[in-house]
Parts: structure tokens; C-alpha cells; sequence
């Protein structure tokens, strides 16, 4: 393949990852796998998951479970439904996985981000509150020396 071909591809690649991840940010909350997405975009799963992670950094799995929890804190902090609503709500079919990923990524479980966090703040404006308590990935945690100095 020629350097021209390639480049070509790996555009039209692009394209197909990023409707696999606005499809992801929509409907987070209905049962999605890694061969149906793969299906939509008439791609293998184990092409579409390289492609991914080579594009985005992160497996599509990965990304759809961080979009649950970005939701799920959303919902915990209003305060109105328990884990296990928020949990099913977001599309989460169980719930030790969603406790689990949960606190992977934000760093508490569910049930004491609900406490310590619902109800929400009426004058913090939502978008605000999203940017402020979006999840971070232990990579991303990690803070190099250079930083501190």
C-alpha cells in the first residue's frame, strides 16, 4: 500500500471512529458491545478496538464505561434515586461491575459520592459541575516530577 493509500485509509478510519464515538456519547445508556458497534461501522471488533485505542487512547469499552460514570455522578448528585437505579439507568447491567469501575475511576464508592455529594449545588451551573467532577483515569492522575517543580 502506498503512503498516499495509507494515509487515505486511516482517514476514512477516522471518520468511522468517530461516529462509533458519537454513538457511544448517545446512547451510553442502552446495551452496546464492541461487535455492535463494530457492526455499525462495517468493521471487525478486534480492528475497531486498535483503531480506537490507537485514535482515542482508550478501548471503546472504556470510553462507553466513562461516559456511564460521568452520567452516573450526575444523577447521584441530585440525590433522587439510589445506586442501583443510577446504576441500571446508565446502562449498567450490574451492579458490582458498576460499583467496581465506579470507584476505579472517581475514587469513592457510589454510595459515599452520593453522600457526600447530593444534592448538588444550585448555583454551580451543570456544565460546570461536569468539568469539575469528570472522572480521571489513574494515567491521568499521575502527576511527573517536572509538574511539581
Amino acid at each position: 500500500m502506498t503512503s498516499k493509500a495509507a494515509d487515505e485509509q486511516r482517514l476514512k478510519d477516522l471518520v468511522l471512529l468517530r461516529r462509533v464515538r458519537d454513538r457511544i456519547d448517545r446512547e451510553y445508556a442502552q446495551p452496546l458491545d464492541v461487535e455492535a458497534l463494530a457492526r455499525g461501522v462495517n468493521l471487525s471488533a478486534g480492528h475497531l478496538s486498535r483503531e480506537f485505542r490507537r485514535a482515542y487512547g482508550e478501548s471503546p469499552y472504556s470510553y462507553l464505561m466513562t461516559r456511564r460514570i460521568e452520567r452516573a455522578m450526575a444523577l447521584l448528585r441530585r440525590g433522587d434515586l439510589s445506586v442501583t437505579e443510577v446504576c441500571f439507568e446508565v446502562g449498567c447491567q450490574s451492579l458490582g461491575t458498576f460499583s467496581t469501575r465506579f470507584t476505579e475511576l472517581v475514587g469513592v464508592p457510589p454510595s459515599v459520592y452520593r453522600e457526600e455529594n447530593a444534592p448538588a449545588s444550585p448555583e454551580l451551573l451543570a456544565c460546570i459541575s461536569k468539568k469539575v467532577t469528570r472522572p480521571i483515569r489513574n494515567r491521568e492522575a499521575q502527576v511527573k516530577k517536572s509538574q511539581l517543580a
